[in-house]
């Protein structure tokens, strides 16, 4: 099964780093809250990642601050279009039904919700 991590970062203002293992890349989220169920949060897509977060603590090349690892665990894809993503998580805090949808253009939301 494909792995996830959310990263609590610290730069350039505090947010949770949403990524998601697609073959060699992470696709990645910037979530404005950091997830809880039934709570729907702001998110913007960035760029793919490295797979190295998966594993990684501490400091962020170029002095991009730190990241400290909120969760991980594994998960399914139930959806994967080019403006809505649902995923299964089973994490060691999330556990659910993850759905990311597009709003405009980066702008996305986030909502997580039970099993």
């Amino acid at each position: 099964m494909p792995r996830y991590v959310v990263l609590e970062h610290d730069h350039p203002f505090l947010h949770w780093d949403l990524m998601l293992e697609t073959g060699d890349v992470l696709r990645t989220w910037r979530l404005a809250d950091p997830p809880q169920p039934g709570q729907e949060t702001a998110a913007t897509a960035l760029g793919n990642h490295r797979r190295f977060y998966l594993d990684h603590q501490g400091p962020v090349s170029q002095n991009r601050g730190c990241v400290v690892r909120w969760d991980a665990g594994s998960f399914t894809w139930m959806t994967d279009e080019s403006s809505l993503v649902c995923v299964c998580l089973l994490g060691r805090r999330l556990q659910g039904r993850a759905v990311l949808t597009q709003i405009e253009g980066d702008k996305w939301s986030f909502s997580l919700l039970h099993a």
